[in-house]
């Protein structure tokens, strides 16, 4: 044989010969096994992982408990809702806001979201200066942006008829001072300014006018 002749490849064996038979031994067959599945810690962590909404921060209970306590003034704050910066409910507020508005044949998403940033920044910073403990911006843009759910009700109502009138004029008063009162009662009781809700809602009100505004005319 010559010294670079390439070694021959192994000859082919037929599958019946494999399968004869004589050949005593087993093959072999996989089998699940119920007790690895069971004791893996991987299935464990996947049953206590908490709900997506919760890991998003959306928590409908806390919603509903912040609406209900800004839709009626009378009713004492609970300050602790003040601590969770929740901006689900003002995003979606401020969306039917301009969608309202957009139905009344006014395209004002702009302002509205423009007037929303910066009287939320105004507010912050005048919460900051006249409380004791700071307050962040997130927690002033969420109690403000539920506080804007009277407004949107006069938004609807604007679908339907003219508010440039005396009833107009009379339902927006109504509707800021709602929303006023209620804001400021919020951050009343959230920073300890007893005795200072008519300072806190005066700037409040004059943000809300500035969305009457943007719905009557």
């Amino acid at each position: 044989q010559q010294a670079g002749e390439q070694p021959q490849p192994a000859s082919f064996v037929p599958s019946e010969t494999l399968m004869s038979p004589g050949y005593a031994g087993q093959f072999f067959q996989p089998a699940s096994n119920s007790d690895y599945y069971s004791q893996s810690p991987y299935i464990d962590s996947f049953d206590e992982e908490p709900p997506l909404l919760e890991e998003l921060g959306i928590h409908f209970d806390h919603i509903w408990q912040k609406t209900w306590t800004m839709l009626n003034p009378m009713k004492p704050a609970d300050g602790s809702i003040m601590n969770e910066t929740d901006l689900t409910g003002p995003i979606l507020f401020c969306i039917a806001l301009g969608a309202t508005l957009l139905l009344a044949g006014k395209v004002q998403f702009g302002y509205v979201y423009g007037m929303s940033a910066i009287g939320c920044l105004v507010i912050h910073a005048l919460l900051n200066l006249m409380s004791s403990s700071g307050v962040s911006y997130g927690c002033v843009a969420s109690v403000l942006g539920y506080c804007l759910l009277p407004m949107v009700i006069l938004s609807g109502c604007a679908m339907f008829f003219s508010l440039q009138g005396t009833f107009g004029t009379v339902s927006s008063l109504v509707i800021i001072g709602w929303c006023s009162l209620s804001a400021s009662k919020i951050f009343i009781a959230a920073l300890h300014m007893e005795g200072q809700q008519l300072l806190v809602a005066y700037p409040c009100a004059l943000l809300y006018g500035l969305f009457a505004l943007l719905t009557i005319f």
